[in-house]
């Protein structure tokens, strides 16, 4: 089963996010569970939290359908010891606030070297903070997005992936979001190589690994290492390889989100991936 669905906007409370996915016809969904862009936030109230559970099972939003994001000013790679102290921080603060939702996964960006250490120190450095925050929350899986390698971003590359994986203490809650996107512009060839980019997925970090995917078209050319989104079908990766990407059997169960760059075409684009998975709309 494909869960198909977009990043929708949690304003007014989370609770809220259920209900606008299911207005677009989304079976899966990703939210922020605080403001992005501030390292601080009012804990949830239990209002919030009991709401949100109802909406979810009100329907049909289990665990495994939700994939949310956590801040974009995280980086647990810092070259910094106190500023990647404080992502850290941030980070079992969003971890803790999905144990609260019921929720199973988050999404995050493996964090940035700002051209100070070297690419291994850094991945060795958010392995180390993925260790400590799992080691004080519970049910939550960390799910590593792979990125376009836009400046000094690091999970550019599958080998990046693997690198934190493998230095990833318990192996049962570490993951990996793909984002088409991101994979394209980091040179990853989805248009005119789909079979070859999986093949090397699977055989560098592993699909037993991938726990979500970002489902998006790519202004950027491949290879520019540009994060720039684009409606599906409208940018450089074309149609076909999402019609690949829904009949691959290898990837089923696992929440696919839209963040493409006109959320008032999201219901079309979810029912044209159902179709390409063969997914009758109810």
């Amino acid at each position: 089963m494909k869960y198909i669905g977009a990043h929708v906007s949690a304003a007014g409370g989370v609770e809220n996010a259920p209900l606008r996915a299911h207005e677009i016809g989304a079976t899966a969904f990703a939210l922020f569970t605080k403001n992005q862009r501030q390292w601080t936030a009012k804990p949830l109230t239990e209002s919030s939290i009991e709401q949100f559970k109802a909406n979810c099972e009100l329907h049909g939003y289990g665990p495994e359908q939700i994939l949310p994001h956590d801040s974009y000013l995280i980086n647990l790679g810092h070259p910094d010891i106190d500023k990647r102290q404080k992502s850290l921080d941030a980070f079992i603060d969003e971890l803790q606030r999905c144990e609260q939702l019921g929720i199973r996964l988050l999404n995050f960006h493996p964090g940035s070297h700002l051209r100070e250490i070297s690419e291994d120190l850094c991945l060795d450095y958010i392995a180390e903070s993925i260790n400590v925050a799992l080691e004080q929350t519970k049910g939550v899986t960390a799910v590593i997005e792979n990125t376009a390698g836009q400046g000094s971003n690091l999970g550019y590359k599958h080998e990046h992936l693997a690198h934190i994986i493998d230095k990833v203490e318990d192996k049962t809650r570490i993951g990996v979001c793909l984002d088409t996107c991101h994979a394209y512009a980091a040179g990853y060839d989805l248009r005119n190589d789909y079979v070859g980019v999986m093949a090397d997925f699977e055989s560098v970090v592993g699909f037993e690994y991938l726990k979500g995917m970002h489902i998006n078209d790519s202004k950027a050319v491949l290879g520019q290492k540009l994060d720039r989104h684009h409606s599906l079908g409208q940018g450089e990766i074309g149609w076909h390889p999402f019609e690949l990407l829904m009949s691959d059997s290898r990837i089923d169960g696992i929440p696919m989100i839209l963040e493409t760059a006109d959320p008032s075409i999201w219901a079309e684009e979810i029912q044209t991936l159902k179709k390409f998975a063969g997914i009758e709309s109810s």
